[in-house]
């Protein structure tokens, strides 16, 4: 058969196939800006905060090669990836529902263990989700739109990100929605936000799956792409796969691990960090109002820098087109990494907005232009497991960093979590300075 070129999607259609991915950051926005103090509020100590977080990446390093992996081998009567991201969603709209309700359950197993038990099975529903997405645009876009693909889905993630982070805030100050602790129950603004998060996440992503259109296995193989069937693959070429991974995914590592062991300490540590460094509070403060008051901006903060990178994402192709994917993603990991450093010089929190700037610079290449300068070095058919694979290289420093994050806070930084946002700005001007050397594969 005659090889030819994937068509070019429109605006509408590249947007269409990542509303979805929009539903998902509006509940992974919840999750992030509120899971340390949900289980501040069920008991946990702030040096106990990062093992707690360790389930997620665990399940993410497990479960995105799998997924991976099988849906780059099956079709079925809804598609190669659909179903994945599908079961995924639904999941994940259980799991936001159940966490902030888990201290009702408490005479089973204690409130912070169950809780910690949902943020586990949270974050796996949303790995099962997000890894077909990115393949999906692979899939979809011929190489001279990956940037672009890549660019939009990084933008509508914003926009999802925006909207989940502000919402705890909109819901209080504009909805007398309390956001007090009673009785160690998680407060009502967070509890409506995770609820609205499990409706909007399942209508993201039933949109995208009613308005794409996934090329089938004849028309995969007429734009060159292998043999794919289910019965010529198994789970242990997972395995052979990752040793035989392109030189340019094994350089991103480097990248990755430096930009992910900093984006989990901030989002682990924000929270308390700002509490005591810029409110002032005590260390030992995690349940009074004004330490809710600063929760609550700090998940509108995450928002911000949301906001900021749907519309820096926006500019990424013509950036990269000028410079070089490296050099922009170089640019936008320093910015991060000085408004990370940043936070530990502010004493007014209003300022904290500046700081937020360049987080969302580094925020949105990180989605970005990791993917599009390895975009070109994958084999075409096996794009979702390696997709998969590359998740490892997000992972495994976020469990670096699980491990011993919150032995480190404890004991070197005596329970000041400040000084572990200080260190992440410095990883993410190291992962600028590695990206240099990665040698990317031209189109």
């Amino acid at each position: 058969m005659k090889k030819i070129n994937k068509p070019f999607l429109s605006l509408a259609q590249i947007i269409n196939m990542s509303v979805g991915f929009l539903g998902i950051q509006f509940g992974f926005a919840l999750q992030n800006g509120n899971a340390s103090r949900i289980l501040q509020t069920y008991g946990a100590d702030v040096e106990h905060l990062s093992w707690f977080w360790l389930a997620a990446p665990l399940t993410g390093m497990i479960v995105q090669p799998i997924i991976g992996h099988y849906s780059d081998t099956t079709w079925g009567r809804f598609g190669r990836r659909k179903p994945y991201f599908l079961a995924g969603a639904i999941l994940a709209a259980v799991a936001l529902a159940f966490m902030p309700n888990a201290s009702f359950l408490a005479g089973v197993l204690p409130a912070v263990v169950l809780g910690a038990g949902f943020l586990m099975f949270m974050d796996a529903s949303f790995n099962i989700a997000m890894e077909p997405f990115r393949a999906l645009v692979a899939d979809n876009l011929p190489d001279e739109q990956n940037t672009t693909g890549f660019s939009v889905q990084t933008t509508l993630i914003g926009i999802g990100a925006i909207a989940g982070g502000f919402l705890p805030t909109i819901l209080n100050k504009f909805f007398n929605v309390s956001n007090e602790s009673i009785n160690g129950n998680v407060q009502d603004n967070v509890l409506y936000s995770f609820y609205v998060g499990s409706v909007i996440i399942l209508t993201a992503i039933l949109w995208t799956v009613f308005t794409t259109k996934e090329y089938s296995p004849a028309e995969r193989k007429s734009f060159g792409f292998e043999d794919e069937s289910h019965d010529q693959a198994s789970l242990k070429d997972i395995f052979k796969d990752f040793a035989q991974m392109p030189t340019t995914m094994k350089q991103l590592g480097l990248v990755q691990f430096f930009s992910w062991i900093a984006l989990f300490s901030m989002w682990v540590y924000a929270t308390p960090a700002i509490a005591h460094q810029v409110y002032g509070l005590p260390l030992d403060d995690h349940s009074s109002k004004a330490y809710n008051d600063a929760g609550d901006w700090v998940s509108s903060l995450f928002g911000i820098y949301n906001g900021v990178s749907a519309v820096y994402a926006l500019a990424l192709p013509k950036i990269a087109s000028l410079f070089g994917k490296k050099t922009t993603h170089a640019f936008s990991l320093v910015c991060g990494g000085l408004g990370l450093i940043s936070i530990f010089f502010i004493t007014n929190p209003d300022y904290l907005i500046l700081s937020m700037v360049g987080i969302g610079f580094a925020w949105a290449s990180i989605l970005a232009m990791p993917y599009a300068i390895l975009a070109n070095s994958i084999p075409i058919h096996k794009m979702g497991v390696y997709m998969g694979i590359f998740n490892f290289f997000i992972t495994f420093p976020q469990i670096v960093n699980g491990i011993f994050g919150g032995l480190v806070v404890k004991h070197i930084y005596d329970s000041n979590s400040v000084y572990a946002l200080l260190l992440a700005g410095v990883f993410m001007i190291l992962g600028a300075i590695s990206v240099m050397f990665v040698k990317e594969k031209q189109s």
